[in-house]
């Protein structure tokens, strides 16, 4: 569309724009279509990256960076490379590969930041979070809510990494960050095999009555691989039988909730875990907001703004906002995935497009 507010050039019209630049001033009408495009235009970019590349790298920073205060972790965030270098895989989304070695003490903090670890591969550490000793082993999907003091420590003689997801470029945007350094060791070093929340809150279809105050974030540290795993294989056995069990055709899905509230498990981070059958393709869709996938288990592909990557065990990739996306499934496939969707629906921004198949 023409714009009909560009005015003819001339000296009075140079000299209102300096003005404009001295007073710290910006005229909407030289900028409306970056401000308020058509549709989202989003500078973060469809990215994938190879667990194949990304595990000797965090082996490396092992062998060559101590874990402590300071640093406070051995994680190593992964660079969306149309953000312009900071370590955001979105602009509301942080996922790192967080590296302990063995027997290493990673110290308690804790931060207003919302935070999450899952686990594709590995055993033997435990996540303290407010004093609860939480296993931390493959497949699991572990939280660690705003505000809650934590650390980690390896009870091996063998490595162990996974991945971390926080809202940290969502909360330093709107300047809502606090931090605090906790003890410089763990507070317990137990290593029960189901954390005391787990004891409390993983009965299915029960709520204790001593709890019945509804909380923000989930108080569930551990949601395991193995309720994962059987809600999963029930939905396609049901699929089988005849009964609507999936989202679509040889597709399963679970989403994980906060049992005091039915809703996500944090306030700015959805999780869900996804199984795809082979030879499953998912319809192209799009979402307002950003998704990261890691895959946990199987080969397949992802077609990301008309791209297609080939997918194994570990990679990790993102779409950002309104980035045309759909899932292919080479062998079963099964994947973790986790996004800003709380933000965006909270807001109501939330907004999809599932394509038509030609």
């Amino acid at each position: 569309m023409q714009n009909a507010m560009q005015p003819a050039e001339s000296p009075a019209l140079r000299q209102l724009y300096s003005d404009f630049k001295t007073q710290h001033l910006n005229p909407l009408w030289t900028q409306l279509g970056d401000l308020m495009p058509r549709h989202p235009r989003p500078k973060a970019q469809a990215h994938l990256w190879k667990w194949a590349d990304l595990y000797p790298l965090a082996q490396a920073s092992g062998e060559l960076v101590p874990v402590g205060r300071g640093g406070e972790r051995r994680a190593i965030g992964l660079a969306n490379p149309g953000l312009g270098g900071e370590a955001y895989i979105s602009p509301t989304l942080w996922c790192a590969i967080q590296y302990l070695g063995p027997k290493e003490t990673a110290p308690e903090h804790r931060h207003s930041q919302n935070a999450f670890r899952f686990v594709v591969e590995g055993e033997g550490v435990w996540t303290v979070v407010n004093g609860d000793p939480v296993r931390m082993s493959r497949g699991d999907f572990l939280l660690t809510p705003g505000w809650n003091f934590h650390g980690h420590h390896n009870e091996t003689d063998q490595p162990m990494a996974w991945i971390d997801g926080l809202d940290i470029p969502f909360s330093f945007q709107n300047d809502v960050g606090f931090f605090e350094f906790g003890s410089d060791r763990v507070t317990d070093y137990a290593t029960p095999q189901y954390s005391r929340g787990e004891r409390l809150w993983c009965h299915p279809g029960l709520r204790p009555l001593s709890q019945l105050a509804n909380t923000v974030s989930s108080p569930i540290g551990a949601y395991r691989w193995d309720y994962t795993d059987a809600a999963l294989s029930q939905q396609l056995l049901l699929e089988e039988e005849g009964h609507p069990a999936t989202v679509e055709q040889g597709h399963a899905a679970v989403r994980y909730v906060n049992p005091t509230t039915g809703g996500d498990v944090m306030p700015t981070i959805r999780a869900e875990f996804h199984r795809l059958r082979p030879g499953i393709e998912t319809p192209t869709r799009r979402d307002v907001g950003s998704t990261v996938f890691q895959v946990f288990e199987g080969r397949g592909a992802v077609v990301m703004g008309g791209v297609t990557h080939q997918l194994e065990k570990g990679d990790i990739f993102v779409i950002p906002s309104w980035i045309a996306w759909s899932l292919q499934a080479e062998t079963m496939l099964d994947l973790f995935r986790f996004s800003d969707a709380p933000i965006m629906e909270r807001l109501n921004f939330d907004r999809s497009l599932i394509e038509e198949t030609p």
